[in-house]
């Protein structure tokens, strides 16, 4: 794969040829891929396409398959309803497991199918499951038998919950007597996620659910009642070995309150146990790692079923901190735990094992990408792992037999790459391209991008931003500039395609895009995140000053004097920061999406740690005072500079950032006259994710920016 010329993006862009364009309705109804699951013998693989029809207003899905071994056609394997996730089962190259979304008795549940991987109408129902299991996991047993795991909601009793067949109480009243009331989208309640294992008795090609399924989770709990998945993560918080006997699965620590603190371990279970026999691997101040405390995730067991790789933070009240690799013997009550390349200054999110069980592949956050990383079991702390895959950032890989590595990514110019890797990375086999196979995103390609790297007052290192153009570029032309501030603030802009915020969409409206990644950013070095604490209205701040002089210097093809800014999330209340500071004159017109608005309403979020790390303290009568990060940075205290015209979006369901916050945006901007528009959906949370909404947030937003920026022809901006 070629890497992007990091030279000044101003000689880079003499280079590129036109493009093509892609409209929000193009993005939106575009094909969305799975990631591809390979067969154990690395003969082929699966993936979904789902499309919307904007005349039936409709997904459809189809599964399809690829060759992994020679140039054949990519093959539609299955199409319509019925399967809504499949696994190949461990030691069992032939044989899939599926899980059908309902079941006949139509009751909430699910169905669970075995057959032959050559054609799912061969598969034959083994068992109807009575709730809404998913995460599926299977592994075959030296007897035979197929060991699988599933998650769903279960009540304190250790019995799956299940909506349809549960009693309508007569009051909704809610009470609670402590902090986590509510998360992201949803109120808690007394029903968490468990992991549950069945066993399957298999003969003369058919199965048999041998009798009930076993909850390793819930009934653990001290001060926290354990869950597993945590509430919104999935089956990535579990795993089953490949010979079936062990189970793994991470819960938030139980000793700690659950809205303070983000430490969480790994507990272990013999598949054949409960979750009275659980255990854990890596007990907070229990390991010869004493730093080892926070944030667990990623456990995976090795091909030989003797260790498990997982990654954690040290911080116990931070999200963000770096990740460390950890290795573990996996047999109860002798965790012998170690730690590898613990120097390596970047944050892996993931492992996969090679199949002689000594080499990890760790994917991480690296300068804009999310590339992987071989990491052998026997690397010294001070070991420097080197990537193998260079441009767009992993969704997911497994290693192949003799080691190659499946690959499906994304990228600015396609959604969905997939690809294979030999682990020295010399050796790449392009399996399919979403750019190339979707008529809605035919052209595209990496002559859309490049990117600049910028000085600033806030840092020794040059901070990085992407560039993204439109349609039929010219660099002899002028285009207004859009200029977008990421969130987080532990986040990042990645050469990554996204249905929500698409770089490639916002420049085909006329722009050229402008993507930094300033103090906070991950993938620079955790000294860039950690930087931002305390310091939310300076670093960054600053940080993007520099950005957007850089372009104006630099980059002839930009017209700065109409350009327009935009942000989500901590984006938004750095977009909300500018309006009350220099910078926000700078613009046109400035959109904020579900941002903070006033600091000192934080700490109406729901995790709580959050705001305890990022403004330096919890919450007292301090926080109202010069000096505090909650007072300091309050855009509030510059209401009297806001000028700019200004569209609000805030989505009641948004439990992260409280929908009061864009109201009491969108009333001081109203109440000084600026220009200002306000959207709201009572259906969505953080993010916009049905389809329907999404056009029109594209729609409207593009209306606004459009009309001020000088694009388009409106004679009004409503």
């Amino acid at each position: 794969m070629k890497s992007l010329n990091l030279l000044a993006a101003a000689a880079a862009s003499a280079l590129l040829p036109a493009v093509d364009a892609i409209t929000p309705r193009e993005m939106l109804a575009a094909n969305r891929y799975s990631v591809a699951l390979p067969d154990p013998s690395g003969e082929f693989a699966f993936f979904t396409a789902t499309n919307y029809s904007w005349a039936t207003h409709k997904t459809s899905t189809s599964w399809k398959r690829i060759e992994l071994k020679t140039k054949k056609a990519i093959t539609t394997w299955h199409t319509g309803g019925g399967i809504s996730e499949l696994v190949f089962i461990q030691n069992d190259p032939h044989n899939i497991l599926y899980l059908n979304s309902s079941n006949a008795e139509d009751n909430g549940g699910v169905s669970l199918y075995y057959g032959p991987s050559s054609s799912p109408k061969s598969a034959k129902l083994v068992a109807s499951l009575p709730a809404p299991y998913s995460g599926l996991k299977a592994s075959r047993t030296a007897s035979g038998d197929i060991h699988f795991l599933v998650y769903t909601k279960a009540w304190p009793n250790g019995t799956a919950y299940n909506e349809q067949l549960s009693a309508t109480p007569l009051s909704t009243a809610r009470i609670y007597s402590s902090i986590y009331v509510r998360h992201w989208d949803y109120y808690l309640d007394e029903k968490k996620n468990a992991v549950f294992g069945g066993v399957l008795k298999v003969s003369n090609g058919t199965a048999v659910l041998k009798g009930n399924l076993t909850n390793y989770v819930t009934g653990i709990g001290n001060i926290t009642k354990a869950e597993s998945p945590l509430d919104l993560n999935d089956q990535g918080d579990y795993d089953l070995s490949p010979d079936g006997t062990k189970v793994v699965f991470i819960s938030k620590d139980i000793d700690l309150p659950l809205a303070n603190y983000t430490s969480s371990q790994l507990w272990y279970v013999p598949f054949d146990g409960t979750a009275k026999d659980a255990v854990r691997i890596n007990p907070r101040g229990g390991t010869k790692y004493p730093e080892q405390q926070g944030a667990s995730s990623a456990p995976k067991f090795s091909p030989d079923s003797k260790s498990v790789g997982w990654v954690q933070q040290n911080g116990i009240s931070y999200e963000s901190d770096r990740n460390i690799i950890y290795v573990a013997k996996a047999e109860k009550g002798s965790f012998d735990v170690t730690a590898l390349a613990t120097k390596w200054d970047r944050g892996p999110d993931h492992l996969e094992w090679s199949r002689d069980s000594k080499t990890l592949f760790a994917s991480a956050t690296d300068l804009g990408r999310g590339r992987i990383f071989p990491v052998p079991l026997d690397s010294e702390e001070t070991f420097q792992p080197k990537n193998i895959t260079n441009e767009g950032v992993v969704s997911s890989y497994f290693v192949l037999p003799g080691d190659r590595i499946l690959i499906s990514d994304s990228k600015i110019w396609s959604s969905r790459d997939i690809y294979s890797v030999i682990p020295d990375g010399k050796e790449v086999i392009s399996h399919f391209q979403a750019n190339t196979a979707d008529e809605e995103l035919a052209g595209l390609g990496p002559q859309d991008v490049s990117e600049f790297y910028y000085s600033t007052n806030t840092s020794e290192i040059k901070q990085q931003s992407w560039i993204v153009y439109p349609k039929g570029f010219d660099k002899s032309k002028k285009y207004p500039l859009a200029f977008i501030s990421h969130g987080g603030p532990q986040g990042n802009h990645a050469n990554s395609w996204s249905t929500r915020w698409n770089f490639k969409v916002w420049a085909d409206q006329g722009y050229v895009v402008i993507a930094p990644n300033p103090t906070a950013s991950t993938g620079w070095g955790q000294n860039l995140t950690d930087s931002v604490q305390g310091r939310w209205g300076s670093y960054p701040y600053w940080d993007l000053v520099h950005a957007w002089q850089y372009v104006r210097d630099n980059l002839d093809y930009v017209d700065t004097d109409n350009g327009i800014e935009a942000g989500a999330s901590f984006g938004g209340y750095m977009t909300n920061w500018m309006q009350g500071h220099e910078m926000g004159r700078w613009f046109k017109a400035l959109v904020t999406h579900d941002g903070s608005t006033s600091t000192l309403n934080q700490f109406a979020s729901e995790e709580l740690w959050f705001m305890d790390h990022d403004f330096n303290g919890t919450f007292t009568p301090k926080a109202f005072q010069p000096g505090s990060p909650y007072y300091d940075w309050n855009p509030m205290l510059y209401i009297d500079n806001f000028a700019t015209p200004h569209f609000v979006i805030h989505n009641d369901k948004d439990y992260r950032l409280p929908v009061a916050e864009g109201i009491l945006l969108f009333n001081v901007l109203q109440t000084k006259g600026v220009p200002s528009k306000f959207l709201n959906f009572p259906d969505e949370n953080h993010l916009v994710l049905n389809r329907e909404n999404s056009l029109v947030w594209h729609t409207e937003i593009f209306k606004w920016i459009n009309y001020y920026s000088g694009i388009s022809n409106a004679t009004s901006p409503y």
